[in-house]
């Protein structure tokens, strides 16, 4: 994709240019988080009425092996044939055959390996998203793990990332990082950190958006015994929600817009250079479902797994009194105190732990989860029937929740900008697209740094390795949902946010990049150095 064909008769037109997104009928609208970005990507597939699915709970996986200190898994990356679609077939690439991919769960302080094989007709990079790991276990972008198979050697798996993108490069890859791995590679997370709700995807140069799209993602969630001494909602009243949008083809297979199909290069069309928004939304795989609850306390682990699409989420009716959302997580952990919302907004990428009292409805009633920046098949998302009958429910949200150490700016080192903004080369970081190897940044460990974030279009933020504060937005307070530890911040358009952070642990080569799949993919990603 050149030049011409990004700036000229794309669907950013003039109004990418100066930071205003193309809401489509069905895709995105004007809501409190200002306009979403993207492109509507409608399906040629039958989509079925909503409430008809029932929801399903990724499985956990056992590990294969423990010993006094380490936990180890062992996954296959597959291709798959899922029924998503009632009546239908969808090829697609899963961890261990499903979609999302089984959920893992570690325990603070105990470290984790995960095997992961690649049986896949593509080469693929496994990123945890909020892990604390070091630089050999993070996912760099072209530490690949090549085809087990050896339909793909290195070099042409190095072409497939570099070809015809804005200003991506193969060359310059940092020592340290690992290079390409035939079949295999295992990744060691050694779990320094608190309980969290974390999320393993792939994390591949130029194509995480189609390799993400197709189903490469799941939770891991890190537990530890501050947590499990709240009574806090567990067992099958602690659910894990991974909210994606898609678009089918007439078949039931995934439709993306590629512009090769035979995959040899990478890029989408014109008209969605701006990000990816699918028509059918999809919580843990299944369209628009429906699950039965008791009238009682339930932990909801909502993960925005889109390419781009944000979503603000409330219920359709609001309890007595409102609030339904009683928030005691957010990325990196429990938060100090409960925050209380009417609705929650994520990004792409965010989480957020929410508790909801299901007994504040009456029983019979059909609660339905929408999505207030997006309209039509969009703006659906889930149902919640509360069943009749008293039940048992000991949970509650505690005003105090975690010891919560907060970083204090004025301990800060030194300010550092960032600038997530569209020029010729597509999107980019203080004006420079994607090369590994060339560091936008070189923080000292254990030094304490203000990031400062501005961006002339909706971009997320994402940063590897730890997770951060949010100090302000536009110079002003943070907002209602900047609360904790964060490891991705969405920006609107035109917006500031400063963010205090301090690296811990690990000298290597690390990323930040906006965490919309197709941006990331069009060189809007960074190296920092830590040393």
């Amino acid at each position: 994709m050149r030049r011409r064909q990004f700036l000229g008769g794309s669907a950013l037109g003039v109004a990418g240019l100066i930071g205003v997104g193309v809401p489509l009928v069905g895709s995105a609208r004007r809501g409190g988080q200002g306009v979403s970005p993207g492109s509507l990507l409608t399906s040629r597939a039958k989509l079925p009425k909503p409430y008809e699915v029932k929801l399903p709970i990724p499985k956990v996986l056992e590990p294969v092996s423990s010993s006094g200190t380490t936990d180890t898994y062992e996954i296959t990356q597959q291709v798959a044939d899922l029924e998503i679609l009632p009546g239908l077939r969808t090829q697609a690439w899963t961890y261990g055959g499903t979609f999302p991919g089984p959920t893992l769960v570690s325990r603070s302080g105990r470290r984790t390996r995960v095997k992961h094989r690649n049986e896949l007709p593509q080469p693929t990079v496994v990123h945890l998203h909020g892990g604390h790991a070091p630089a050999d276990s993070d996912g760099y972008p072209t530490d690949l793990i090549l085809p087990a198979d050896g339909s793909i050697s290195a070099d042409q798996a190095t072409a497939a990332m570099v070809e015809g993108m804005h200003g991506h490069s193969a060359h310059g890859r940092p020592p340290g990082t690992l290079g390409m791995a035939k079949g295999e590679r295992t990744y060691t997370y050694p779990m320094n950190q608190p309980a969290a709700t974390l999320w393993y995807h792939d994390h591949r140069m130029s194509w995480t958006g189609l390799s993400v799209w197709r189903g490469l993602a799941g939770f891991h969630l890190v537990q530890d015994d501050e947590e499990e001494q709240l009574p806090l909602p567990k067992g099958d009243r602690d659910i894990p929600l991974l909210i994606a949008d898609r678009a089918f083809e007439e078949d039931g297979s995934f439709r993306y817009p590629l512009t090769d199909t035979k995959l040899l290069r990478p890029g989408i069309t014109d008209e969605f250079m701006d990000g990816v928004l699918g028509d059918a939304i999809l919580v843990n795989g299944a369209p628009w479902p429906v699950h039965e609850v008791d009238r009682a306390h339930y932990r909801l682990r909502v993960l925005n797994g889109s390419n781009a699409r944000p979503y603000t989420l409330q219920f359709d009716q609001q309890p007595s009194g409102g609030q339904a959302f009683a928030q005691v997580g957010s990325d990196g952990g429990l938060l100090e105190r409960p925050v209380r919302h009417d609705a929650i907004h994520l990004g792409t990428g965010e989480r957020a732990d929410v508790v909801v009292d299901f007994s504040r409805w009456r029983a019979g009633t059909r609660v339905r989860l929408v999505n207030t920046l997006a309209d039509g098949t969009a703006r659906e998302v889930m149902a919640f029937d509360i069943k009749a009958g008293a039940v048992s429910d000991d949970a509650k949200v505690p005003d105090k929740l975690v010891r919560f150490p907060r970083l204090d700016p004025a301990k800060a080192v030194m300010t550092r900008d960032f600038h997530f903004r569209q020029d010729r080369y597509g999107w980019v970081i203080n004006d420079q697209p994607y090369k590994p190897g060339r560091a936008l940044a070189r923080p000292k460990l254990r030094q304490l740094e203000i990031w400062r974030f501005t961006t002339n279009q909706r971009h997320p933020v994402h940063v590897h390795l730890n997770h951060f504060q949010v100090l302000s937005r536009n110079d002003v307070a943070p907002g209602p949902y900047d609360v904790g530890w964060k490891d991705t911040v969405d920006l609107p358009s035109t917006q500031t946010v400063e963010v205090a952070v301090k690296f811990t642990d690990y000298a290597g080569t690390f990323m930040l990049h906006c965490h919309n799949l197709e941006h990331e993919d069009m060189a809007m990603m960074g190296d920092f150095v830590t040393e």
